[in-house]
């Protein structure tokens, strides 16, 4: 079945199964969204989603202590069958100071990667990652940029461990400010090797011991992205919609 009218403001992603009928219970600060921000009351519809049952409309039943009801009623968009390998970009970066990484975990969602690992490198300045936080980043972007599913959120972990528990199958392609790859526009167009990942160094770029270790290992392919240093995160979104755009879903309609 699907929804004719206009589409609901509110759009939640939960962790519970999605039927129709069956009450949901939202977390605080979910009613409260609703309830003092969105200034929603019962009877108004909302759009759920959990990235494994599809996404939808559910009826306010109630907003208040504890928290929220919503009854879902009706199915309005299938979850999607598996990506095309190429449709599955993964985005592994090292970590930055707090605001830059929030906003590298918001585009990785923003942008359809399916899964964020962060890195940590010799000059990596973030000591630590906050888990929880990058997550509801996650979140917020997917529930607004209306995709189905939530990337996943490797345990930040330092190159060496990444490289030496590599999944056989994807090409890890990583960003060389040195100027030593093919430029990843020319990779991307022509792409027909399977799964991929995107590395995105720290601000002052790779060691130059860590490019040893990276080209040493045959899965791993240098590419480059212009003649400009870049910051961090500005490669990561460029090289994240450079991909898109030109190998991977780019080219289909939106809420596809």
């Amino acid at each position: 079945m699907t929804d004719t009218l206009p589409r609901p403001r509110q759009r939640l992603f939960v962790e519970v199964p999605l039927s129709a009928g069956n009450a949901v219970a939202l977390e605080r600060e979910q009613t409260h969204y609703l309830s003092s921000v969105m200034r929603a009351e019962p009877g108004e519809t909302v759009l759920l989603f959990n990235g494994s049952d599809g996404e939808w409309l559910a009826r306010i039943d109630r907003l208040g202590r504890p928290g929220g009801i919503l009854i879902p009623e009706h199915q309005v968009r299938p979850q999607s069958a598996e990506p095309e390998p190429r449709f599955d970009p993964w985005l592994l970066a090292a970590p930055l100071k707090r605001d830059r990484t929030d906003l590298v975990a918001e585009k990785v969602a923003e942008l359809g990667a399916s899964l964020f690992w962060p890195v940590f490198t010799r000059r990596t300045v973030a000591s630590r990652v906050n888990g929880d936080r990058l997550r509801a980043r996650m979140i917020e972007a997917a529930e607004q940029c209306e995709r189905l599913t939530l990337p996943l959120l490797n345990e930040a972990a330092p190159l060496d461990r990444v490289l030496a528990n590599w999944p056989e199958g994807r090409t890890l392609l990583f960003l060389d400010e040195t100027g030593g790859g093919e430029p990843l526009a020319e990779v991307a167009a022509g792409w027909s090797a399977g799964p991929v990942a995107l590395l995105v160094g720290p601000e002052g770029g790779f060691a130059p011991e860590e490019r040893a270790l990276l080209v040493s290992r045959p899965f791993v392919r240098p590419v480059g992205l212009g003649p400009r240093i870049l910051r961090a995160e500005t490669a990561t979104i460029a090289a994240l919609a450079l991909w898109q755009a030109l190998a991977g879903d780019g080219a289909r309609p939106p809420r596809g």
